[in-house]
């Protein structure tokens, strides 16, 4: 029995009468029965000028609105609106799924002040603090109190209990360390126990020694401000003195979107989904990240628009992939509650998350683990790539080397809205191009670039602007995107077969650990400890 099959075997009876009523998309209306196009008429049909249009076109929206686009704020809306509007003149006839969400900003940038040389106050820099998120608001002058901390570098219980702040002076600010309990908890007690703000700085251990980029869990749990601060920086206050620490947060339940929309043509028992974040954090206008990855599917649903294709290709643009991977997942548990025979009939998904970074590599999902292990998940399990997985990272792999381009892998850690999917056993892979992480000597022997640096020094700050693409590397990722979403809407064959990926030892492959991929750091940071 194939793969695919046997994901659905269980809801056989009810698929034939579902299938076409699949909630989260409307199609485009059928076509005249002729031929599809080819792999190479779809990679001349999306061009290089019409990702970059819709690119000026969300800088735009992100300039008008602040600076930003992330969900739910104006600057969001309007790209819904925007691709919305594009796909309604194609022809399709797009759905908006409104979802309400927490949502964290912070109105200034929040700043800790401590003693400095001589006396002499100095403020701690980003790589020293950082807000929480659902931090409260406030600006605080008093002395910090440390709480059942003496800076050993344990992953120690302090301020866990309630116990812990027995000794504690109201109106003090608590200072506590990063350990067995959430950040939620520690700042709910320190509140309780009458702290003006709370400070929480890392354990020390190997890896642990940075700025705590944490989250309190949800909106409304504590209203004084809470910021994460670095090991060294925390250490620092054991000694005592007085601090001033000031946050303007907003905090709140809000609403926002994913858009989808599907062709009109092909098997709904064998739907291709393809989908991209659309949103950006709150930092910045986000066009590399997550510009690109909308841009680029937003012109591949045009291309196929009125094409006739053997299988349904349904795409997705997600809303706030930042604060958690919230769209991808409230429209996976969506259909799971509501419509199960609807997601085993979702045959794969292919995730484009960033590729136009400015230092690019040309990285594909490793969906057979052949350069990556599974990576752990904090309750003890891993993230596996489902069955079907390696077919889809060979099809790219391919690809690029049909047309003379290297291609390496990137770790498959459901670090995208890639998450959700493979959470339900549906085979996944994508594109991306590289966030944070260091390209290496190999890799610019690869793909080019340089060595040393980000493949995206512009991630998640103010400058991922429309300078930030590479439109070299957006051109060559796009046209590859492009060409899988044509093979996978034409045959689903070879997930069944169990093809697998190409041994990558002739082009080289990441070569290094997670480069950066997917959702925000803060996002990603485990609420608890």
């Amino acid at each position: 029995m194939s793969h695919h099959t046997s994901r659905r075997a269980a809801a056989t009876a009810l698929a034939g009468a579902l299938a076409l009523a699949a909630p989260g998309a409307v199609a485009a209306p059928a076509p005249e029965s002729r031929a599809g196009p080819s792999g190479t008429a779809i990679t001349q049909a999306v061009s290089a000028e019409d990702v970059t249009t819709h690119l000026e076109v969300l800088q735009a929206i992100a300039y008008a609105n602040a600076g930003t686009r992330a969900s739910g704020t104006p600057g969001y809306r309007a790209s819904v609106d925007y691709v919305v509007g594009r796909l309604r003149a194609a022809g399709y006839a797009p759905q908006i799924q409104a979802f309400d969400f927490p949502y964290f900003a912070e109105a200034v940038p929040t700043t800790v002040m401590v003693p400095g040389a001589r006396g002499t106050p100095r403020t701690l820099s980003p790589e020293e603090a950082a807000v929480m998120v659902f931090s409260g608001s406030g600006t605080v002058t008093a002395p910090v109190q440390a709480v059942d901390t003496t800076g050993e570098r344990i992953a120690g219980t302090s301020g866990c209990e309630a116990e812990d702040f027995a000794a504690f002076i109201a109106g003090s600010v608590a200072l506590l360390q990063r350990g067995t309990c959430s950040f939620g908890q520690k700042a709910a007690n320190a509140q309780a126990a009458g702290a003006s703000a709370v400070l929480i700085f890392n354990t020390g251990l190997p890896g642990e020694e940075a700025v705590v980029p944490g989250t309190l869990g949800e909106p409304g749990l504590v209203s004084i401000p809470a910021v994460g601060l670095s090991y060294a920086a925390g250490t620092a206050l054991l000694g005592g003195g007085e601090v001033t620490v000031t946050a303007q947060t907003v905090s709140e339940s809000r609403t926002t979107y994913n858009v989808l929309a599907e062709t009109g043509t092909g098997s709904p028992e064998n739907t291709v989904m393809v989908g991209a974040h659309l949103d950006s954090v709150p930092e910045g206008p986000g066009i590399n990240d997550n510009g690109t990855g909308s841009a680029g599917i937003l012109a591949i649903a045009e291309a196929l628009a009125g094409e006739q294709t053997a299988n349904r290709v349904r795409f997705a643009w997600w809303g706030a992939e930042e604060s958690g991977l919230l769209g991808s997942t409230h429209y996976v548990a969506g259909l799971k509650a509501g419509d199960p025979a609807a997601l085993e009939d979702v045959a794969l998904y292919l995730n484009f998350d960033m590729i136009g970074s400015p230092n690019y590599g040309r990285f594909v999902y490793d969906g057979d683990h052949s350069a990556f292990p599974p990576v752990p998940t904090p309750e003890g399990g891993t993230v596996t790539a489902p069955a079907g997985s390696a077919a889809i990272e060979a099809a790219f792999h391919e690809h690029f080397g049909s047309v003379g381009l290297a291609s390496g892998e990137t770790e498959f850690s459901g670090r995208s809205d890639y998450g959700p999917f493979i959470a339900e056993g549906v085979p996944s892979g994508g594109l991306f191009t590289g966030g944070e992480g260091i390209k290496t000597v190999e890799q610019a022997a690869l793909f080019g670039g340089r060595a040393g640096i980000a493949y995206d020094f512009c991630y998640h700050l103010p400058c991922d602007d429309i300078s930030n693409v590479n439109t070299q590397g957006l051109e060559e990722m796009t046209d590859a995107a492009a060409a899988v979403v044509l093979r996978f809407a034409t045959s689903v064959q070879e997930l069944e077969d169990g093809a697998a990926a190409p041994d990558r030892g002739a082009t080289g492959d990441a070569g290094t650990q997670d480069q950066g991929q997917g959702m925000s750091s803060r996002a990603h940071e485990h609420a608890g400890s």
